[in-house]
């Protein structure tokens, strides 16, 4: 019998529900990070950790160690990141993440297991949890970026999951479009919210003593990742940036490199080309962790490239974002983001735009429309509370109107 997510064994002993949750890349983890601290603090649930990927690649940072830094416990530790950034590794990658993760699901044993997001490496693991049969939950689904390979790969992760957090009521109504149960779909807000509200965040001295980063007048955060469904792009792209933002005066320009996504090893080698000749106004990271990079976006001016970051968070701290290219096309934005063509014309406007008068007084007024930094708590509590018994896949759920095949009636 299941009561509030413990149950009772043939000999009447309590056993805790085990979430098992996955992560792949630091970004995820930060993310993921509020929710598996509410989970430890359940009585009633066990916490399971698998993390793959980018965490155990030295070129990204073995963001592994900031997991256990924070107390956690990482039950395995699944390679399947080769050293290549072409489609033919990462494909390869998903091979290997599905061989791997089934074996350890079949080790780990969880009730529920919780991924976030849209990357290959979550694919392969939902993937794995779908042949398996155990029950899935997915955060962040019925999100549209037209401009990635990771639209389909959300979307996909979507009809293989049994329960749904969305971060807004619109994508909630995307997912129960998709032919989701709507009783399984729970619109619970952006659970990078979380960490924004609840974080101490480090001041410039700390920043700078920790980081050694030197703070300017001007300030700006640059996160720019390849566009994934364009071919061969990300260095044209990239070069416009860097010329639209080497023309700034009295600006320290921050720079966390790309994930390992397809080119993506392009856009890093030029970040450490551009620092290494101009040392004294920038500098680079592989990974800052998500009190750093998050205190280092409270400091600065704008959130500057492609990254979700600029969409979700840096509404919550009054910070500007200029997104550049198609990476997010499709997703809501606050009116604090200034969207450009990857041109070095464009984005050298949308700066312009950005120390404008209007725009700054604009940024103090600025709403989120992604929640209000609560999400954590409310998916732990449908986590454990859920019936899991009844987690098979219902039948496909039509929009009023539309009969089984799909025709409209």
């Amino acid at each position: 019998m299941s009561i509030c997510g413990e149950f009772r064994n043939f000999k009447g002993d309590m056993v805790k529900r085990k979430i098992c949750i996955f992560s792949g890349t630091r970004a995820e983890y930060g993310l993921l990070r509020p929710l598996m601290h509410e989970i430890n603090r359940d009585e009633g649930l066990q916490l399971q950790i698998i993390v793959s990927g980018m965490h155990l690649a030295p070129e990204f940072g073995l963001t592994y160690k900031e997991i256990e830094a924070d107390g956690f416990q990482i039950n395995k530790k699944v390679e399947i990141l080769l050293s290549s950034d072409t489609s033919v590794g990462l494909a390869k990658s998903v091979g290997l993440g599905l061989i791997s993760f089934s074996e350890t699901l079949e080790e780990l044993k969880p009730d529920i297991v919780v991924v976030l997001g849209d990357r290959f490496e979550a694919l392969a693991a939902a993937t794995a949890a779908l042949i398996c049969r155990v029950p899935l939950a997915h955060l962040h689904g019925g999100e549209a970026t037209f401009g990635l390979i990771d639209e389909a790969i959300r979307h996909s992760v979507t009809k293989m999951s049994h329960l749904h957090f969305t971060s807004t009521e619109e994508y909630r109504r995307r997912v129960i479009q998709l032919g989701e149960q709507p009783e399984r779909v729970f619109a619970v807000g952006a659970i990078g919210l979380d960490t924004v509200k609840k974080l101490r965040f480090l001041s410039k001295a700390e920043l700078k003593r920790q980081y050694g980063i030197k703070f300017n007048k001007h300030n700006v955060l640059v996160t720019f990742h390849p566009v994934t469904l364009e071919n061969n792009t990300s260095e044209v792209q990239f070069k416009a940036l860097l010329r639209a933002l080497d023309v700034q005066k009295d600006t320290t320009i921050i720079f966390t490199k790309a994930n390992a996504d397809m080119g993506g090893r392009i856009i890093n080698r030029l970040i450490d080309e551009y620092v290494a000749t101009r040392p004294e106004k920038s500098f680079a990271f592989c990974s800052l962790g998500q009190r750093g990079y998050l205190s280092t976006m409270r400091c600065v001016d704008a959130v500057v490239g492609n990254s979700s970051s600029g969409i979700l968070e840096a509404p919550s701290l009054g910070v500007g974002t200029i997104n550049i290219g198609r990476r997010q096309e499709g997703r809501i934005r606050a009116t604090s983001v200034i969207d450009c063509e990857p041109t070095t014309s464009a984005i050298k406007k949308a700066i312009g735009h950005l120390y404008s008068d209007e725009f700054q007084k604009h940024l103090r007024t600025v709403q989120n429309p992604y929640g209000d930094g609560n999400t954590a708590l409310r998916i732990k509590d449908i986590l454990k509370k859920h019936d899991i018994k009844s987690m098979g896949k219902k039948i496909f759920f039509d929009l009023p109107g539309y009969g089984t095949k799909g025709r409209a009636i």
